[in-house]
This record gives C-alpha cells, structure tokens and sequence, in this order.
C-alpha cells in the first residue's frame, strides 16, 4: 500500500505532466511538486526533522501547505496541521503536546507562531516564503541535497490532526500513513472520484476534512485547486474556469452559493461531485441544489476526525428521497452501529450512541492514553452522537454528548469558551451554548453572571476572549443572568437551549 509521500513520487512518474496545483496564477505539475517537495525534505533533513518526528505547519490553503506537508511526508515525519486561526495560547499547547520539533508558518501567521513557540528554545521556526531572517523553506535554491525517495512505511505514524474534547482541551488525532490512506479511499470509493479528477478545497487544509481529501487527490494523481478563502462568487467563477469536477463544502457554503447572483450565468457543467457535512443541511436547500445544479451529484457525510474523518453517508437516491436524514450507510471499509449505554444494538425507533469500525479508525489520541481507552474499545470508536434508527435504517443526528457548537461547518466545545469565560475576574458564573441560526447553523451565545458590582459589558468580554480563542469562538450574544443549574450543581443546558431557541438575526454573522 502507497504511503503518502510516495504517492507523490509515483505522480510524478505517472502523471508528470498533470497539473498538480492551481492557486490563482500559480500552476505546478506532479513533476514540479515532486522536485520542491525533494528539495524542501531535504532541507527539512538537515535541520532534523527526521521520522517520528513531529512537523507544525500553520498556512492557509497554500501550495506551500501542500509541499510542506509532502516533504515531511516523505522523511517519515509526522505532519501536525494547525488552526490558522487560533489564539498564541492555544498555538503553544498543540506545539507542546503534540512535541514539534519544527514549525513552518505562511507569512501572515508568523509573528503568532514566533510568541508561540518561545515556550522551547529547542523548537525551530521556519517559513513559506520570504520573511526577514528565518529560512524560507520555499526558496528554490536550497544547498542540501534534495531526498528523492519515500523514508515511510505504511505503518509509520502520518499525522496529528487537533480536535476539542468535552473538556475543552484539544486532543490529537493520530493516524498512520495505513489510516490515512484507507480513510481516503472511504472517499474515493463513496463519492466517485476518478482518476485525475479535478478539486476544489473549500474547507481549510488544516482541518481533517481537508486532509483527508489532499489525500484523495493525491492517490488519484489528480489536481488540487485552491482558493485563499470562501467567497460564493469566487466558488462559481473558480468551477468554471478550471473545470472542478468534486468539491466538498459545509452547509452554509451551498446556502451562500445557491443565493449568489452568478449561479444561474456560470457553465458549470465539469461539476460532478458535491458533498456535504459537517452540520445538518436544511431540506429546503437540498431541494433548491438538485433544481439549480442537476447535474451534480450530492452526497452527504456524517464523519468524525477520530474515524479518519469517515463515518456515514447517503447516496445521491437517498439525499434526494430523504433529505433530513444524516446518512444511510457507513462508508466503504468502516462498520457502523447504533448502540445504548450498555452497548447493545438499538431497533428501529430508538436512540443510541453511533459507534466505527475499520481500516481508518484513528490508532489514539497523541500522548492520551486515557481518553483512548475511554473512546476506543474492543476496536469499536465511541463516537459521542446519538442518532434516531428509522425503520428503513437511515440514522438522524438528534444530539451531541460532546456539546458541540457547529457555527458555519466550524466546531466550538462550550466547554473551551467557558473555561476562557471564567478566566475574566468579573464573571464569577457562565455558561455556553449553541443558538439556532439559518445561515450559520448556529452562534455561540455565552450566559454570564457578574461579580456584583462589577461594569461588565459585552465588549469587555469579547476583547478578554480574544486574546485566548479563535475568532469564531467568541461569543457572538452575551446575556447577563443566573445559570440554572440542578442539585448537583450542574448547568441545566436544555433550559438555556429552550429559552434561546429562537433563530437569532441572520445579520448578526460569525467572524470569517
């Protein structure tokens, strides 16, 4: 089985030719990338990184992203993706836990990485382009010599993808280059994808949706198109001019597309494949996506970075037949089941808890030892969502043991903005939670209680939180009041949920 450094390689020697990148202007073939990836590991090799180790890379959806990613790839490194958009603390934690020996960060997040990484005079920065003094390791003129060959086997350990827990603290996700490729051909086999197809990365690479599709395209040999950042406009305008074949996209993301003026002026005819996930899509848009956009193929995913992300799915018949369900069948290679509290397999009409099985499931959590236990057992990965079984086998998301908040196809623990929450000297109480919205699918709304006397308003709140969450963390609503909580002291959430279940303003919009 193919690692994915050595997908690479093999590219180059198969496809050569095949654009391997397109970013705006920038085009780079198989060949090219396979000659910058070897120059890059090579440079990657001389300061040390060599296999089992540990490899940040902080970028936006770049072709430095890519090749960064490749280089390590082929040392037997492990690439740990990070966030571009969280706070300096919580850059330092996923640095520190996950061990990075190096870090590589694109031009605009480097001044973040640099108060980041100052926890270890050991830890290397380096960058994706020119930036003052660092080492660019983009520069074409690079004086070691360039490592030709894939260092990994299949069962080298691949990556270290970070995701929250109930707790609020991230955990890494640790799959081999066997996981990963397995995972990607989930994909692959689920969703069509051919030889060659070209694709549209629309969620960042950094995130496990994204991995796992780089993956993809990679075993394919096909071409990676990126764009700097979401803009329905730019979607239309970038399908058409390169042809994209297969894009995957979070609800919020078809609902902006569907709604843009251009979507009805476009020859969009090369799209073939669109997938979706991440949050429930309202049936209403599934509908209007199967009028405007017949000939795309729409499938849905339920997944979970922990399986790889793999998870369920429902074909192009059952996404037009059932729209409201989250997915009929677990995809290519993993097994599904419902289960109750003691694990036995629920009927139709009940509730239980989804569990995974197969070849993509992650080995554990990075230096974890006892959330892996708790998450993963006699192979069977406990998933934490509870899904209704209807009598013809389709399974609906009905709630998240994790508290999940999916703002805009982003997930916010309420756990994390609460621990941040309470940091502040004048909140002596809060509590956080998810409040319905028609575009984003939900806003974080945090509930806080003051020290009395204390001049606490909203502002003050978000500029303390600002310096310790991601921007789509913050809370978008802050309302002052008690917390209900029952004997035990626990917060009573559902209560929250009832008294703000009404959909917030759809101008009152996430930060992107």
């Amino acid at each position: 089985m193919p690692t994915i450094g050595g997908s690479v390689i093999q590219n180059a020697r198969r496809v050569p030719n095949r654009e391997a990148i397109v970013a705006g202007d920038q085009r780079w073939t198989w060949r090219e990338v396979d000659l910058s990836a070897a120059r890059m590991a090579g440079a990657l090799h001389a300061a040390g990184l060599g296999k089992g180790d540990r490899f940040g890379i902080v970028s936006g959806n770049t072709p430095g992203f890519l090749i960064a990613s490749f280089a390590a790839s082929r040392l037997g490194a492990i690439v740990v993706p990070i966030n571009t958009r969280l706070a300096v603390p919580e850059i330092e934690h996923i640095l520190a836990d996950s061990g990075c020996g190096i870090v590589v960060a694109s031009a605009e997040h480097l001044p973040r990485v640099e108060a980041a990484s100052r926890f270890s005079e050991h830890l290397k920065v380096a960058t994706l382009g020119p930036s003052g003094e660092l080492p660019d390791l983009l520069d074409a003129v690079v004086p070691p010599p360039p490592v030709d060959e894939d260092r990994a086997s299949e069962s080298d350990d691949a990556f270290i993808v970070y995701t929250s827990g109930t707790t609020g603290s991230p955990k890494g996700v640790l799959l081999d280059h066997h996981r990963a490729v397995w995972a990607a051909m989930a994909q692959i086999v689920s969703l069509g994808l051919r030889d060659g197809d070209r694709y549209l990365h629309l969620p960042p690479l950094y995130h496990s949706g994204g991995v796992v599709f780089l993956n993809a395209i990679t075993l394919l040999g096909g071409t990676n198109i990126l764009i700097p950042e979401f803009d329905a406009g730019a979607v239309l305008e970038v399908v058409e001019r390169e042809r994209v074949a297969a894009l995957l996209g979070v609800p919020t993301m078809y609902q902006f597309l569907l709604r843009h003026p251009d979507i009805d002026n476009r020859d969009l005819s090369s799209w073939r494949v669109g997938a979706f996930g991440a949050a429930p899509m309202p049936s209403t848009a599934i509908e209007a996506m199967l009028s405007k956009l017949p000939q795309v193929r729409f499938f849905q995913q339920c997944g979970q970075t922990e399986a790889g992300p793999t998870g369920l799915y429902s074909t192009v018949e059952q996404v037009r037949a059932e729209p409201d369900s989250s997915g009929h069948l677990a995809q290519p290679f993993v097994e599904a089941r419902i289960v109750d509290s003691d694990g036995r397999e629920v009927g139709p009409g009940s509730i239980g808890e989804l569990e995974l099985r197969g070849e993509p499931i992650m080995k554990g959590y990075w230096g974890n030892p006892e959330a892996t236990a708790a998450t993963l057992h006699d192979g069977w990965l406990r998933t934490g969502d509870l899904f209704h079984v209807s009598a013809n086998g389709s399974m609906k998301l009905v709630d998240r043991l994790k508290d999940v908040i999916i703002t805009g196809g982003r997930n916010v623990y309420s756990a994390e903005v609460e621990q941040a929450l309470s940091r502040h000297p004048d909140i002596i109480d809060c509590a956080v939670i998810g409040r319905p919205h028609p575009d984003w699918g939900a806003t974080v709304l945090a509930v806080i209680t003051p020290r009395a006397g204390a001049g606490i308003t909203a502002d003050l709140v978000r500029e303390h939180c600002r310096a310790l969450l991601a921007d789509y963390k913050i809370p978008r609503e802050i309302v002052l009041g008690p917390i209900p909580r029952n004997a035990a002291g626990k917060v009573r959430k559902s209560v929250l949920r009832e008294q703000f279940e009404r959909a917030t303003d759809p101008t009152n919009t996430p930060g992107s």
